[in-house]
């Protein structure tokens, strides 16, 4: 949810390389200078994803750039099963920041989560890819086809397994009867499917997710197209408000057979905190990832997509004070 208080004039105007250069140079400059305000020390607890996915990456890049921008910060990365538990973390206070599907936060809102009305965006980020993946040889060509088969579903607490058990339900399937549900993470799904312990399975990641690359070099895969679905899942509104429909570009996995672009299903991935999150570290943390897009997208491609002109459009969630200080210093 965008402030009232905050224009886009960089919109209209994009900031020069000089421009830029020059804003960072004065916010530096206002923190260190007499009367400017304490630089931002402390500690800060990050906790990011399952492992060989897009969030541990993202996290481990983000955690040496801000080495370089606040020195004084000591960052603490905590792996999880994915966005729900990323969630109960932050309300718990055994984190401080974290990535989080839009998705898994508005459902968390919706239901009620105990402090959900303390949660605040300090991004948007970029988005998630639902990719449906199974051996190339495989009957499965829509979702419907799943049924009766062992399928991937990520760790119970993780935003695939949410999605997952949304799209097998809007394909006609529930998720408890009609396939074998195998609660694993993207650790472990490629292994099991590789070893034909598995038939296909679901990920939720960032364009391309290194450990389904990795398969990919293994062994013939495919990816399922998922567009003809998003009907199905716009007429549950307001739930699957956070999904629209998107096209997987045939060079995500050019491993992987026929290289054809894929209809599916996205979401917006957004950096997260609490209310009480001090200003100045929040505001800190959000120029390092908006300044940090092209070095982190170079190793993380989904980083590429971090863009200031869309970063405040954070629904569900309105803008930490901090994020807000951020923006409104660069808006013009």
């Amino acid at each position: 949810m965008v402030s009232p208080h905050i224009r886009r004039p960089w919109a209209r105007r994009p900031l020069t390389a000089a421009g830029a250069a020059a804003a960072v140079l004065a916010l530096l400059l206002w923190w260190l200078l007499p009367g400017g305000g304490p630089a931002p020390g402390g500690q800060a607890v990050f906790t990011t994803g399952a492992r060989g996915g897009v969030y541990e990456r993202y996290g481990e890049l983000l955690k040496e750039q801000l080495g370089r921008d606040l020195p004084e910060v000591d960052v603490t990365l905590v792996p999880s099963q994915g966005s729900v538990q990323n969630i109960e973390r932050l309300v718990s206070g055994e984190a401080s920041f974290t990535i989080a599907a839009a998705d898994a936060v508005a459902a968390y809102v919706n239901s009620g989560g105990k402090d959900a009305g303390r949660l605040r965006a300090c991004a948007r980020l970029y988005d998630d890819y639902i990719q449906l993946v199974v051996p190339a040889d495989s009957p499965v060509r829509a979702a419907e086809d799943l049924k009766g088969l062992r399928v991937g579903l990520g760790q119970q607490r993780s935003g695939v397994n949410l999605i997952a058990g949304r799209l097998l339900k809007a394909a006609g399937l529930d998720p408890d009867k009609d396939i074998r549900p195998v609660l694993q993470g993207i650790d472990r799904m490629p292994e099991l499917l590789l070893r034909e312990k598995l038939d296909a399975f679901f990920w939720s990641g960032g364009l391309p997710t290194g450990a389904i690359e990795e398969l990919a070099d293994a062994t013939e895969i495919r990816l399922v197209p998922l567009g003809d679905l998003v009907p199905v899942l716009h007429a549950q509104e307001p739930q699957t408000r956070s999904y629209r429909a998107a096209l997987m570009p045939s060079d995500a996995y050019p491993a992987v057979r026929d290289g054809k672009a894929v209809e599916t299903i996205a979401v917006a991935n957004l950096l997260v905190t609490m209310d009480g999150t001090d200003a100045a570290l929040t505001e800190g943390i959000t120029r390092s990832v908006i300044n940090s897009r092209d070095r982190i997208g170079r190793a993380v491609h989904a980083a590429q997509k971090v863009d200031l002109r869309t970063a405040i459009y954070t629904h569900p969630l309105p803008l930490h004070r901090g994020a807000e200080r951020y923006y409104r210093s660069v808006k013009s």
